[in-house]
């Protein structure tokens, strides 16, 4: 028998959502050597499949939640200056209705938020009159009063990538598809052995291991690393619907349904409405989970409450579903907290695992597990923590987006100015997909770009707006190995592709797949 080769790193993450992702660059940045491994691609599970907002939870005030809130619009501000391109300023509507909470309620709730917020450059909530404002016209007849106030959106798969990609550079090795099928503690340290969907096994040896592996971190500790543990998760199913709708305006509504939860209906991709979310707890396999009928009908009948035009199940162009790994603290479903907590076992090799989160926080939550790993490993070895935390005022890769004239600390303006800097450098390239790639790549985008001065500087066209140049960096630099890959994570030009289009980019891959692809980079 073949003896396995042996990988040595400081700190083995396993998950690669964004809160793996963003504690192998947490700790990479720190001057340690991290080694990541994720059972599928980035971001193929929760993380991909949030409601796409970074925001502070405004209806987590209503349930006494002052400390996250607090802490998630702090975060809100640290990632509109550090990610622009992936996180841009949104204002929402919050519509108000005499059978649900009273406007009194939601004008004090919205004042909180905004002292919560700080010195926040986006604007402050005001009162509306739906007569006079632009997002009236799409809502049914007989809604008068609303709320108008900010906060941000993102692309949550992109946000995972990107932190993947800063870790990487900072000295990461990126493993995906590589599930760990067994980790053990042997002379003061973890040594692992991997399962890779292709190529040959690896073992890992690693002074400490951090369990990110989302819903499936109480199964990790028990099945790959034989532990238990009295912390439970309760797994709650998020389920979105996208329709073909655009709403004709820029504003996101917030829906008060009948049974006091809250969900979202946000213009999406220029020509659909994302709604969302459903609360529904599970017992199933969390990779398994699917929108059911009872939650289209849940979300078609809340949207309908507010909107002028009906939606229905005709009318949806996509659907996902995300299982969110929650804290049990005996809540109900839509109650449980969005916080999270992180439980260091330190009985021997040093073992962090992260319980619950929301991709709001997950700076904070990656800054928190690289000072608990220090406190470990920061004087034990041959390499040491080099460095403290340092995260805060690091921008992620693309997002050095330069200031926009008159304009300064304003993100989404330098975005615009950005754009439209790159329309006069490669004005042979048709505007939409330009503003793609600037949103999804930053001032990367000249990674993808590169010196071409026409189209067929880009290779082949693989589909409407897609050219082989950027599946190339897309497989080289951002660990893309299928077309789901590309058309529903590193994208969502999905929803755009005609199947014959889609078949292409399918197709691509296979033409480039070879035997061996244990992804990694650094």
């Amino acid at each position: 028998m073949t003896a396995l080769e042996e990988l040595r790193c400081d700190v083995l993450v396993a998950g690669g959502g964004i809160n793996g992702a963003a504690i192998a660059r947490d700790v990479a940045g720190r001057g340690v050597s991290v080694i990541l491994c994720e059972q599928d691609d980035l971001a193929s599970h929760t993380s991909s499949a949030s409601t796409k907002l970074i925001h502070g939870g405004l209806r987590y005030l209503e349930h006494g939640k002052v400390r996250l809130v607090y802490k998630a619009l702090r975060e809100r501000e640290v990632l509109l200056r550090v990610a622009p391109h992936l996180v841009r300023p949104l204002r929402l509507v919050l519509v108000h209705e005499a059978s649900m909470r009273p406007a009194w309620m939601l004008r004090a709730g919205l004042w909180l938020y905004d002292r919560m917020s700080g010195r926040s450059r986006l604007l402050p909530s005001r009162r509306i009159d739906l007569a006079d404002h632009p997002a009236g016209p799409a809502l049914r007849p007989g809604l008068h009063t609303a709320f108008e106030f900010s906060d941000a959106w993102t692309d949550d798969a992109r946000l995972v990538v990107t932190a993947a990609i800063d870790a990487a550079e900072r000295g990461a090795r990126i493993f995906t598809r590589t599930r760990l099928a067994r980790a053990q503690r042997e002379d003061g340290a973890w040594v692992a052995e991997t399962k890779p969907q292709q190529g040959r096994a690896i073992r890992i040896r690693a002074r400490a291991l951090v369990n990110a592996t989302g819903p499936w971190a109480d199964r990790f500790l028990r099945e790959v690393c034989a532990i238990g543990s009295q912390r439970r998760l309760r797994l709650v199913k998020g389920s979105h619907l996208v329709v073909h709708r655009a709403l004709g305006h820029s504003y996101a509504y917030m829906l008060q349904a009948p049974d006091r939860r809250i969900a979202f209906a946000i213009p999406f991709e220029d020509r659909f409405t994302l709604i969302g979310t459903t609360d529904v707890e599970v017992q199933d396999e969390p990779g398994a989970s699917r929108i059911d009928d009872a939650e289209i009908g849940y979300l078609c009948e809340l949207a309908n409450r507010y909107l002028r035009v009906p939606v229905g199940p005709s009318d949806i162009a996509w659907t996902y579903s995300g299982v969110r790994p929650l804290i049990d603290d005996g809540a109900g479903p839509s109650e449980l907290t969005r916080d999270y907590s992180l439980e260091l076992d330190r009985h021997g090799a040093p073992l962090l695992t992260v319980w619950g989160g929301k991709i709001t926080t997950f700076r904070t939550l990656a800054e928190e597990a690289g000072d608990a790993l220090a406190g470990c490993l920061g004087s034990v070895g041959s390499v040491g923590y080099r460095r403290g935390r340092w995260t805060h005022d690091a921008v992620l890769p693309g997002g050095d987006v330069p200031a926009s004239p008159g304009a300064a600390g304003d993100g989404a303006a330098a975005l615009e100015a950005f754009v439209a800097a790159l329309g006069t450098q490669y004005q042979w390239l048709a505007p939409p997909v330009l503003r793609r790639m600037a949103r999804a790549y930053g001032t990367r985008v000249a990674a993808v770009l590169g010196s071409a001065r026409s189209p067929s500087d880009l290779g082949e066209p693989i589909a409407d707006g897609l050219y082989e140049a950027e599946l190339e960096y897309l497989a080289a630099r951002e660990w893309a190995r299928s077309a789901e890959d590309v058309l529903w994570r590193r994208s969502k030009l999905g929803l755009h592709l005609a199947e014959a289009d889609r078949r292409r980019v399918a197709d691509w891959f296979e033409r480039r797949r070879s035997p061996v692809e244990a992804s990694s980079t650094g």
